[in-house]
């Protein structure tokens, strides 16, 4: 029998969850107060994924780093190569808000968009 704790973060709540694994299949969480902390303990046990938010490079001299983020979560072993990846870009101005600048991550359907307008 295997235990771990997790906080929840799929609601405000903040909930302190434990999980249990009996045998191979057999998931019981408790200290959950809505559905969602059940299936988010689940999902970080089996295939923990994370929402990134970064800065990337501009050629914009009042905002030299403009703000990115992932449009969903995305698994967390891949992580770092996003980041290695957003680094290495320098974005051309003008810059709009929501401007895909990483499209389909690595096959997991999720984009990097820009958080911020910048015209100059």
């Amino acid at each position: 029998m295997d235990k771990k704790e997790y906080i929840c973060i799929a609601c405000p709540i903040g909930c302190h969850l434990t999980l249990t694994v009996k045998g191979k299949d057999q998931l019981i969480v408790e200290g959950n107060k809505c559905k969602r902390g059940e299936v988010y303990a689940q999902e970080e046990y089996f295939a923990p994924k994370r929402v990134v938010t970064a800065t990337c490079a501009s050629e914009s001299v009042i905002l030299p780093r403009v703000p990115v983020k992932t449009t969903a979560a995305i698994p967390k072993d891949l992580i770092n190569e996003l980041i290695k990846e957003i680094y290495q870009l320098n974005l051309k101005i003008p810059i709009k808000r929501n401007q895909i600048i990483i499209k389909d991550f690595q096959g997991t359907k999720v984009d990097v968009v820009t958080t911020r307008s910048i015209n100059q």
